[in-house]
């Protein structure tokens, strides 16, 4: 399967991959195997895609990436009304795991970028020890801020020494959409891969939603119990507007055309 063979469903305007967990880690280890490089994936659920819907430059990260993920059940609900029966979440946190796991048995090597300080060494060092052979190459926490020109320099040169198989990105959306779309050329690795929160969920430093929240579509209701100063505004002002605006476009009432 190429990349231009994946089939893929528009939500509002954001091409999201009719993929599930098991096509999706296939798909990456296909592109690795092949030698592809370059290649980038976003993971994205509502937050993502409504981000995309305000910002023309978000959704040409979204839009441009080889693989854009469904990491929420709304994204797979949308799918398979549209006929893709077999499209599920592709949650990032366990695409992370299901990579690292194929990583320590195919000698794939890793790069963890993203995080508060300290956080990707932390992840590291769990990782190596729950995946044994697990090869990790380098780490690096970014500050919270852009990053200055000579700041950009060593990091392509930290990369493209090194060569990773797979470079994870540990930002938020979409500082990570918009960071992989200006860096994916310049670094020299196979695949870039952006996780959100994963970073701090393998770490422990945040809790995971039980799996029967996630599988009813209320994994956001109990992040939202967890960080409620954080992210109250973000669901308060997305969520009404995915649903509105989801209404229009599977009614035909309105078209959101693809960048």
């Amino acid at each position: 399967m190429t990349t231009a063979a994946l089939s893929h469903v528009n939500v509002l305007g954001t091409k999201v991959a009719a993929l599930n967990r098991e096509t999706a880690a296939a798909q990456i280890d296909r592109w690795i195997c092949q030698g592809d490089t370059g290649r980038h994936v976003c993971v994205t659920g509502v937050h993502g895609v409504m981000e995309s819907f305000r910002s023309a430059d978000i959704r040409r990260a979204h839009n441009s990436a080889d693989a854009c993920v469904p990491d929420g059940m709304p994204m797979t609900w949308v799918g398979r009304v549209r006929g893709h029966r077999t499209m599920n979440r592709v949650y990032g946190p366990d695409l992370m795991l299901d990579l690292l796991e194929l990583s320590a048995e195919k000698e794939y090597s890793n790069f963890f970028y993203g995080g508060a300080e300290g956080v990707a060494d932390d992840l590291k060092t769990r990782m190596e020890r729950r995946f044994p052979g697990l090869n990790v190459v380098g780490t690096h926490c970014p500050p919270f801020r852009p990053l200055e020109p000579d700041e950009k320099a060593q990091l392509i040169a930290d990369v493209n020494r090194v060569e990773p198989h797979i470079f994870w990105v540990g930002l938020s959306t979409p500082k990570q959409e918009l960071f992989m779309n200006e860096f994916f050329a310049e670094l020299k690795a196979n695949v870039m891969i952006g996780v959100g929160a994963a970073f701090d969920f393998h770490t422990g430093r945040v809790r995971q939603a039980p799996r029967w929240m996630m599988r009813a579509g209320l994994e956001w209701f109990f992040r939202l119990c967890m960080e409620p100063r954080r992210l109250g505004p973000r669901y308060l002002r997305n969520n009404p507007a995915f649903i509105w605006h989801i209404l229009l476009q599977e009614t035909g009432i309105r078209r959101y055309p693809l960048d």
